[in-house]
């Protein structure tokens, strides 16, 4: 530890708090980088040194630590975002901050392109990119971490949400046949209400007004609260759930723990084998129950409110019809269509001067199709 030169410029070397440091002195002279450095090492062995990030001696990694400690370490939704950081992490490893430019991000999109990953994926690995970047260059100690966001001048990928699968109600008949009891509930409980999974399965009695008959989220994904009114088929599970003495969860494992996603999925991928459903997942629910609202006639605003949506666009996506649905607007084209030529039988047949009503009706039904 001490100084050393790299190229021209000096570097300084030290541990502070157990941690390996190098920092560039930013001089080629010996004696200015020896005060600039014995005045950091007076600084840490005070506590009063911060660790300042550069671009240039700065690893990808050290970035990240730094991102997952002060930033992600905060948010309920860890699992993701270190799942995230994780993936950039494979790629960009220990390059230096200086050497991550658009180019080094594009070949990074270009990679996972070619591994089968899914262009949404790409764009959650991006976003949080662009805000370690963000986070570093706006506070972090700016002055020392000059430049722009590489990722300024990268383009998002273009993704395609249109996920368009719901359960019919034959495919609900054959899953119910083959699931057990506690799964069948849950999911049919989330194709009555179209919560999300996490919601779902986080849902608890004091979040349930069973007079009102409504269930009241307060934390959601978008972090608005949410009052969703219960249907019948809804109340109806959550009046013969049993209720425990050691949870205030209504839907709990044998154990009175919560559910995990995981397990639920597992369960619902066994059930779904043995009823012959394919590309079908559990927020597909969420989907069936937007779709049945629509195939319902219900308007797409109503449907917005009901599901939680912030964007009338999200909701669009639930807005599927089946043929069955349209059956109505081909009859009413029908209708038009006859309507029209029954107009023209009956004046044409005015025109013929036929008196007799015999020959009238005679006519009238010749000239139909």
């Amino acid at each position: 530890m001490g100084l050393y030169k790299r190229g021209k410029v000096w570097w300084m070397c030290f541990c502070n708090e157990g941690k390996f440091i190098r920092r560039s002195a930013e001089t080629e002279s010996k004696k200015t980088a020896e005060k600039i450095y014995h005045k950091v090492m007076a600084d840490v062995a005070e506590g009063k040194w911060l660790d300042r990030l550069s671009r240039e001696d700065t690893t990808f990694r050290e970035m990240m630590d730094k991102y997952l400690e002060e930033h992600v370490s905060k948010k309920k939704s860890q699992r993701a975002y270190r799942g995230y950081v994780q993936n950039l992490r494979a790629f960009f490893g220990d390059y230096n901050l200086s050497e991550i430019t658009p180019e080094l991000i594009d070949k990074f999109k270009e990679k996972r392109l070619r591994a089968g990953v899914k262009p949404a994926t790409i764009n959650r690995d991006l976003a949080i990119l662009k805000n370690a970047f963000n986070r570093a260059i706006y506070k972090w100690n700016p002055p020392w971490f000059k430049g722009d966001n590489p990722m300024k001048r990268v383009e998002m990928e273009k993704e395609n949400n249109k996920r368009s699968r719901w359960l019919s109600y034959e495919e609900e008949r054959k899953l119910k046949e083959v699931s057990p009891q506690q799964l069948w509930e849950i999911c049919l409980f989330a194709m009555e209400t179209g919560l999300r999974q996490n919601e779902l399965l986080s849902l608890a009695w004091p979040m349930v007004d069973m007079k009102l008959r409504v269930i009241v989220i307060l934390e959601t994904k978008n972090g608005e609260p949410k009052v969703v009114p219960l249907t019948n088929t809804a109340l109806g599970i959550l009046r013969d759930r049993p209720k425990s003495l050691k949870t205030d969860l209504v839907f709990y494992t044998s154990n009175h723990t919560k559910y995990t996603g995981r397990n639920v999925d597992r369960m619902l991928a066994i059930a779904l084998a043995k009823a012959g459903i394919k590309d079908f997942r559990f927020h597909d629910f969420r989907h069936t129950c937007g779709t049945r609202l629509v195939q319902s006639g219900e308007d797409l605003y109503k449907v917005q409110k009901y599901l939680g949506h912030i964007s009338g666009e999200t909701t669009k996506r639930y807005a599927h019809h089946s043929i069955e649905s349209l059956r109505g607007a081909a009859e009413s084209l029908d209708r038009s269509r006859n309507k029209y030529h029954n107009s023209i039988t009956i004046s044409s047949i005015a025109n013929s001067g036929c008196s007799e009503v015999g020959e009238f009706a005679e006519k009238a039904h010749v000239a139909q199709w």
